[in-house]
Formats: C-alpha cells, structure tokens, sequence
C-alpha cells in the first residue's frame, strides 16, 4: 500500500557544488534550507536584511545589495526603546542609533561582496501581503521603500499599515527588472525558487492559499522566461506529498523537524551533485562527531575518539582545501 503521493522532481542541471558560493533570502523557512548548508560547510551568506517573507521586500533588498546602498539616520525610526529600518528584521535593532546603522550597513556591504561572486541565489517567498505605511500615520514622513511598503512592521500598532495582497503581475513585475539587473551584476549567477510551506494562519486559511498560489503561479511564470532560473518544491512536498498535520509543530503553522529533514533530504537529493553528496555524508560524521558529549572527557577512549576525528578532519580537509574545517579542527585538537 502506498501512503505517499509521489512528486517527480527534476535534478538541477547544473547542480551544486562544494565549491560554489550560495546566497540565500526569504522566509523563515529560507533559514532553515540555510543553516542545513552553512552546518555542512557549504560557503553561504543567508538573509543579510534579516527573515523577509514577501516577494516586494525581497526583491527591493536584491536590488540594495547590486547597489550597495549605503542606510543613513533618516532611514531609521525609534519605537519601543530602539531604532529600527522598515526594510529589516528587528535582529538589526538597537538601542543605540549608530550601533543599529553600522550593523545594517556592514551587513549590506557583506551581501554587495558575497552577490557579486556568488554561484546561487536561494530565494524562497511566504506570502503575496504586504504592508504600507498609511498616509496619515506618523511614521509616513520616513523614508521607505518605493510605495510605502515595509519588509517588517516592528510592532507598530496595526492601524499605521494597510495590508496589500499582490496581484500575479505585480509579483511579476517587482522580480522582473531585479532578475534582468541580478545577471549584469553577476553573469554566472543562477537563481533556485521557492515557495515556503509554513502556513500563515493570521491571515486565515482562504487568504493563506490565496497568497500562496499567487507567489507560486508568479514564480513559474518567471522560471519559464529566464534562463538560470529553476523551482524547487518545498511547498508541494509538504503540503502535498506529507500532507498531514502530524508533520507540523504545535502552532499547526510550522513543518516540524521531521518534515523539515524531508525537505532537505529531497533538495540534497536533486540539487548537489554526486561528488557533493559524497562529502556531505564525510562532513556530517564530522559534524556529528563534534556535538558528541562524552561520558568521561578525560577517559582514554574518548581522548582517542578525538584524535581519529581530527585526522579524518585534516584528511578532507588536504583534499578539498576550500572548505573551512578550522573550527572542527581546533575543538578536536584543544579538547
């Protein structure tokens, strides 16, 4: 009997490699997808803005990197006891205005350099809503992205936004310009969509699949125009191919570990190729091997167990001297 729906999906052609430098923006769930490849000692750059989940924040904050924009004190706000920037997270937030400016921009820098000689860009989208800053709030006279749209409200009260469900073209649209200015800026770019399988309960359920099918209808619309362009099914293999609720925490919104692990098992799958699978399997024995808590610290055995992890840590590490081992290496040595 079979319990699953099967779900074919193509291998990327070209897949990914070791050697390949991977930038990743979006939703949550793009964190996860994230620090699944940045454990294994993939070279990833993930969400210099922050969690972003809508396709208008996402594509403006591609563009601020390809222009290295530079924030300045009238791009932030002060709410709640810090300042903040309507285009990022509140992980950029501060008590102290400068301190707040100098994360966001040496993070914008970092995201310039890393775009500009990157392999992939990873961009997975939550939602089509966005929010726009009301003309008559008192935050309308700050300088915000093009329409009034912010990437993250901050806990400002709800009456300063209107909440916008974009249209398919508009989706279309705010990638269009940023896709044709993403290849002059980096010609052998190439860019993996997907579309995040959390469930935005708040906006309730018809909303949820609303918005949902018009990230993912605007999506391949933008992979059938553009080469280098390519879909990976997050979305599809959990709400269709798991499709239970058994697969998500508590909230009922969130895939859990379980379904989460299935997700990168399938990306692993279909989107490295053969010899980056292989070194995965070595890199995460290794990894494993450094979470490992002894029994006895000081025992033979153990003190053993590390010095056969830290040759097989300087092995791979001779023969692929592109992967940055020196931490896994340190704590077998030191301890």
């Amino acid at each position: 009997m079979q319990f699953f729906a099967n779900i074919n999906i193509k291998p990327l052609e070209p897949s990914i490699t070791y050697r390949d430098k991977i930038l990743l923006t979006g939703s949550c769930f793009t964190e996860h997808i994230g620090n699944f490849l940045q454990e294994n000692k993939f070279s990833v750059l993930q969400n210099p803005n922050g969690i972003l989940f809508d396709p208008i924040s996402v594509s403006s904050s591609l563009l601020s990197y390809i222009q290295n924009k530079k924030y300045i004190e009238d791009d932030l706000f002060y709410l709640n006891e810090t300042w903040n920037s309507w285009q990022h997270h509140s992980r950029f937030s501060a008590i102290n205005k400068q301190d707040c400016l100098n994360g966001i921009n040496q993070s914008q820098q970092r995201a310039h350099d890393f775009l500009k000689d990157a392999d992939w860009l990873i961009i997975t989208l939550g939602s089509a809503f966005t929010y726009k800053v009301v003309q008559q709030s008192p935050f309308s006279t700050l300088r915000r992205g093009a329409g009034g749209e912010v990437a993250n409200c901050h806990k400002a009260p709800a009456q300063n936004f209107n909440k916008h469900l974009n249209t398919i073209e508009e989706i279309i649209t705010a990638f269009d310009s940023v896709i044709h200015q993403l290849f002059h800026f980096n010609n052998k770019l190439k860019i993996i969509f997907t579309i995040s399988p959390v469930r935005h309960l708040r906006d309730g359920v018809v909303d949820n699949n609303r918005s949902k099918a018009r990230l993912i209808e605007a999506v391949h619309h933008l992979v059938n125009k553009f080469d280098k362009l390519y879909y990976f099914p997050a979305y599809e293999l959990v709400i269709d191919v798991l499709r239970d609720y058994r697969f998500y925490d508590v909230d009922l919104a969130h895939p859990n570990y379980a379904a989460t692990q299935f997700v990168l098992e399938k990306f692993s799958e279909t989107c490295f190729d053969q010899s980056a699978r292989e070194l995965l399997e070595e890199i995460k024995k290794i990894v494993i091997a450094k979470k490992h808590k002894p029994f006895n610290p000081q025992s033979s055995l153990h003190k053993k167990f590390l010095e056969q992890q830290a040759e097989k840590t300087r092995r791979i590490a001779a023969i692929h001297p592109y992967l940055d081992l020196k931490e896994e290496l340190r704590y077998f040595l030191e301890n």
